[in-house]
């Protein structure tokens, strides 16, 4: 198979979807894998790299698409992208349909195949293709929030682990799923006193047994929601309907019952936030504020990274991608569950109930 690896254009993404490792692999099973120039340098991998191990370097984002029957990338396509994708070309890479009606009905009318990495599930709900960017996210969670959380950027003026004789922040953090359990650790390792919601009894039981002691677990309902951020300095949210559009647990009104400069960092933007104030913002540009309360919804956080991610994101995808690539996306989804249920948008038709559920198209199940 061809396999097409474009630089990301999204604001501020520097991740890219494979390592010259990653290339190597899927080069030595046969397949010819074409690199944009330059798609690896945000990472730290230079086109020498990828040559190195036999990939082609293809100097326009056009030719990339033009060639391939199978993009990889890290981000959805945007705007520019969409003339280029081709009727029937497989697309991997992370969708977030729910958020996005524009970016449904472009790849509808493509007809393109998409195949999202959030969506792709194991039998036992795990999302592994979702876990290593919700690891990076969910830490980094923490030390954007501690970062504004700072007066100059508009919070509170407080320090999260505090110092002797002064207590340390709250941290509330909504999701007790990958980011919270993630965003709960690091809080607590930087000496926060920490909070996480969940609905799922058996998870908070597994959280109260393995996080640390500065970590209390708590039933999420909206009247503790509303008592609780009363008293927070940084609110984490971080819960994930797969595939579909994230809840709003903390409305509009609950602002008023905040004390000024509290900090509220949205991981779960990405599939529209859990915040109703929330708006997508951008590594530029990460914050604004509402009511007195900062708001960080960096809508690709892990970009910030783009070394660990990327690599984290090879290890994760490769299997995958070589699945694809060996026995077409057809064969590769009757034969592995959890890529058909990656599968989102065949050919104008819409195959996971999520998107269609999110914006009342049509649901087609697959023969």
């Amino acid at each position: 198979m061809i396999i097409g690896v474009p630089k990301e254009i999204k604001n501020n993404e520097n991740r890219v979807a494979l390592t010259p490792g990653g290339a190597a692999e899927l080069i030595s099973q046969g397949h010819i894998v074409g690199v944009q120039h330059n798609a690896g340098i945000g990472s730290g991998f230079e086109d020498e790299e990828y040559a190195n191990v036999g990939a082609e370097i293809i100097p326009t984002i056009s030719e990339v698409y033009a060639r391939a029957e199978m993009i990889i990338k890290v981000k959805e396509p945007i705007a520019e992208e969409y003339p280029l994708i081709k009727n029937g070309q497989l697309l991997f890479t992370y969708f977030h349909f729910a958020s996005s009606k524009e970016l449904t009905t472009a790849m509808l009318e493509r007809k393109a195949v998409c195949m999202a990495y959030e969506t792709v599930e194991k039998d036992d709900r795990t999302l592994p293709l979702l876990i290593p960017m919700s690891e990076v996210a969910g830490r980094m969670s923490v030390q954007e929030g501690a970062k504004y959380l700072e007066k100059p950027f508009g919070g509170r003026g407080v320090l999260l682990g505090g110092v002797a004789g002064v207590k340390p922040a709250h941290v509330l953090v909504l999701g007790g799923g990958v980011v919270g359990t993630q965003a709960a650790k690091m809080a607590a390792g930087l000496g926060a006193n920490v909070t996480i919601a969940d609905i799922n009894l058996g998870r908070l039981r597994y959280l109260e047994d393995t996080l640390p002691p500065n970590v209390d677990t708590v039933y999420s309902s909206n009247h503790t929601i509303r008592q609780l951020i009363k008293e927070v300095d940084l609110i984490i949210g971080g819960v994930l309907i797969p595939g579909a559009k994230a809840p709003s647990l903390i409305t509009r009104d609950m602002l008023s019952l905040m004390r000024k400069g509290t900090v509220m960092v949205d991981v779960a933007i990405d599939q529209g936030g859990c915040f109703e104030t929330s708006v997508a913002t951008t590594h530029e540009n990460p914050i604004y504020i509402v009511d007195g309360i900062v708001h960080y919804c960096v809508a690709n956080m892990p970009g910030a990274v783009p070394y660990t991610s990327t690599m984290a994101l090879t290890n994760a995808t490769l299997p995958y991608a070589a699945q694809l690539a060996a026995l077409g996306w057809e064969n590769a989804v009757r034969e592995n569950i959890e890529l058909r249920r990656g599968l989102n948008i065949v050919k104008g038709k819409v195959t996971h109930k999520g998107v269609a559920d999110a914006f009342g198209l049509p649901l087609h199940t697959l023969t």
